[in-house]
């Protein structure tokens, strides 16, 4: 198995990703600049936080025509994995490869902070190893996380069960206070509806050792590595 991490000029989580698959996880891992068009060693690619671009334009948007994305988009398509984290989320939606758009914080401020997250569903690629009705603390650090769908596209995200997690209380319940940045319905992160493509907005890789105050991130990126086999 191998993963990519793929550097835009800006990307500044690159090597949190890189340090959890390689030196946590024990995999074979790559930095791939944004330049590359050959991405087909890869078995798991991975679009990291950061302000790619300086987040001109909208956060993702000049990303989004990087002679990578075009290989990104094919490997897809074709069912490999792929992770987008907090700018990889949003160059995701810029792709159109996951539905709807990230905004401006609600209260148009940057929001540094560690929040809880409720797993909505953990039968995925990227959450098997978490329990029904896990919360888990991931960190997030972004001006522009407010998802954000039409009302159609919404029915069909809880149609699909393509929602993956939601902002929450300690104990788990969703409510307008455990909304960090006013997106709908507390989304934060969703699947594609093949189920290989994640974007979130919280950084799991900030949380991939104890060190760091808790370990929470490795069952989303731990899941990714493991044989996934539907429920």
């Amino acid at each position: 198995m191998k993963v990519a991490v793929i550097v835009f000029p800006g990307s500044n989580c690159d090597h949190d990703l890189y340090t959890v698959f390689r030196k946590v996880l024990n995999i074979d891992t790559d930095f791939v600049w944004h330049k590359e068009t050959n991405l087909t060693q890869y078995d798991i690619i991975t679009l990291p936080g950061g302000f790619s671009y300086g987040d001109y334009l909208r956060s993702g948007a000049i990303a989004r025509f990087s002679p990578v994305l075009k290989e990104v988009v094919r490997k897809a398509n074709e069912g490999t994995k792929v992770i987008g984290i907090c700018n990889g989320f949003q160059i995701l939606t810029e792709s159109a490869l996951l539905p709807g758009a990230l905004m401006k914080n609600v209260n148009q401020k940057f929001v540094c902070k560690t929040v809880m997250l409720k797993v909505e569903n953990t039968n995925t690629k990227f959450t098997h190893l978490c329990k029904n009705g896990d919360i888990i603390a991931i960190p997030i650090a972004h001006g522009e996380g407010n998802y954000f769908c039409d009302q159609d596209t919404l029915k069909k995200l809880k149609d699909n069960n393509q929602i993956v997690f939601r902002y929450c209380s300690e104990s788990g319940t969703v409510t307008d206070e455990a909304n960090p940045n006013g997106s709908i319905e507390n989304i934060g992160g969703i699947i594609n509806e093949d189920g290989n493509i994640l974007g979130m907005m919280p950084h799991p890789e900030r949380r991939g050792e104890r060190i760091l105050g808790n370990d929470d991130g490795l069952k989303i990126l731990t899941s990714m590595i493991r044989n996934f086999t539907e429920n």
